[in-house]
């Protein structure tokens, strides 16, 4: 399902006020374990793959409106059972959709060497493995066409919401964002050498599937004077390390 995607660069000092206003219209995360600070928060670690001439890069700067990431997706902390996602993102216009399929972590790195989606899939708990199945065999089909190397890892905290009104609205402030380029992929919850995108700010994202913003969600956006920006977390972070400056 399409669904629309706004992303806003937000000073850190401005968190807190924010977060109370939009509490009164948002319920936590269900899949969020709660903080310490009683936040309901996880770890988001994804690798970016693009081509050795960097397509997908250079896609996203040319501004194109139709175009793909390919990523692996993994949460929180390693354990032996977790599993992971081969996830394609697809920008269409400015709507969003994503193709997933779960894999154990412990046996990604087989299953991208050798394609067997039969034996590495997760299906077992899938309410429809077969369009796992077809979400995976897209993967495949762009990771081996090109093809495609791990070329950035990006990492940062989530604080996720969703929205009471509106069940499929979603709020999440994405916190101490940080990368590293050319990781191996089983580097994906190793969180040495990492460079912050930003010293001072926090992506807030907000999906919808309506026609327009959820006005309770628009009048907070005009309130705090917030801007709707193109903001990529693979090209920042890329670019974070290729030059080794801080936005």
């Amino acid at each position: 399902m399409l669904r629309y995607e706004r992303k806003y660069l937000v000073p850190n000092h401005l968190l807190g006020e924010l977060r109370r206003r939009v509490q009164g219209f948002v319920r936590k995360d269900l899949y969020a374990t709660t903080n310490g600070n009683g936040l309901p928060q996880y770890t988001v670690r994804s690798v970016y793959f693009d081509t050795p001439d960097l397509v997908n890069y250079h896609e996203k700067h040319a501004g194109l409106l139709h175009r793909r990431k390919l990523r692996v997706r993994g949460y929180t902390h390693f354990s032996d059972n977790d599993y992971v996602i081969l996830e394609i993102k697809k920008k269409i216009g400015n709507r969003i959709k994503k193709h997933r399929a779960p894999v154990a972590y412990k046996n990604l790195d087989m299953l991208l060497s050798t394609g067997n989606l039969a034996q590495y899939l997760e299906l077992e708990c899938a309410s429809n493995p077969g369009q796992i199945i077809d979400d995976a065999k897209r993967f495949f089909f762009h990771y081996k066409l090109k093809p495609y190397l791990p070329t950035t890892l990006v990492t940062y905290e989530r604080e996720a919401y969703h929205g009471k009104i509106n069940a499929g609205t979603r709020v999440t402030f994405d916190k101490n964002i940080r990368s590293k380029n050319y990781p191996d992929i089983n580097e994906l919850y190793n969180d040495q050498n990492l460079r912050y995108l930003f010293k001072s700010h926090f992506i807030l994202e907000i999906k919808y599937f309506e026609d327009k913003m959820p006005r309770w969600l628009k009048t907070i956006v005009e309130d705090f004077r917030l801007r709707h920006e193109a903001l990529s977390k693979y090209t920042i972070g890329y670019d974070v390390n290729k030059t080794f400056a801080h936005y």
